[in-house]
């Protein structure tokens, strides 16, 4: 039955979640972790917004399923009320590259699979066990939204700049990403002629090794 049995299961889904929260981070943020602990030494930039993104990303992921299937019988509707958020963290962290799921994905409103798709196609951190196009890339991208808002010519994170090459890259693995998985979508489509919004999640949770 998978992990439908560990339902509700604290201890089971907590300890799953948190190894794959620690393996989507990305070993130099790990080990940039560590030396702030051991040593006091400052945090890089790369490691403050792999962390920020991340976790506001597995936050906004858990806010946005409880709210789309707190009524659906199939999935978090049949929990109690008080397991449904964690049952919905659980989900969001899951999409970083774990892929478990405690509940029917199949039985899942479309709108919240195209929410897990996004959160896919982002996937977790650099040099990490994730896939996806990284958490820096979408904050890189981000940050040059803003900096282009304000008129700005550089885009600066934590009060450093970022150099400006680095935005030609995310928008280059941006692209590449993007391409691959419409390829791929257009391919499965057109041999199995399944249903757009099951061949998306499947193609993304292959490109983001969701499983």
């Amino acid at each position: 039955g998978g992990m439908e049995a560990f339902a509700g299961d604290p201890w089971m889904l907590g300890t799953i979640a948190v190894g794959v929260f620690l393996g989507s981070l990305g070993f130099p943020v790990i080990f940039a972790i560590l030396r702030r602990v051991k040593d006091g030494a400052r945090l890089s930039v790369h490691a403050k917004l792999t962390l920020t993104t991340t976790l506001l990303l597995i936050v906004a992921g858990a806010l946005v399923t409880l709210a789309l299937e707190w009524g659906n019988p199939a999935t978090l509707g049949a929990e109690d009320p008080l397991g449904r958020p964690l049952t919905a963290s659980f989900l969001s962290v899951m999409t970083r590259s774990g892929g478990f799921s405690p509940v029917d994905i199949g039985e899942m409103h479309g709108s919240t699979k195209l929410v897990f798709d996004m959160l896919m196609f982002v996937g977790g951190g650099s040099a990490s066990t994730a896939g996806g196009i990284k958490v820096t890339t979408l904050a890189v991208l981000f940050l040059a939204a803003v900096a282009e808002a304000r008129g700005d010519n550089d885009m600066h994170a934590f009060e450093r700049r970022i150099p400006t090459d680095v935005l030609r890259l995310a928008v280059s693995i941006t692209l590449w990403g993007s391409t691959i998985v419409a390829a791929a979508s257009i391919a499965i489509l057109q041999i199995t002629d399944a249903p757009l919004d099951d061949v998306l999640f499947d193609v993304i949770s292959a490109f983001a090794t969701c499983g």
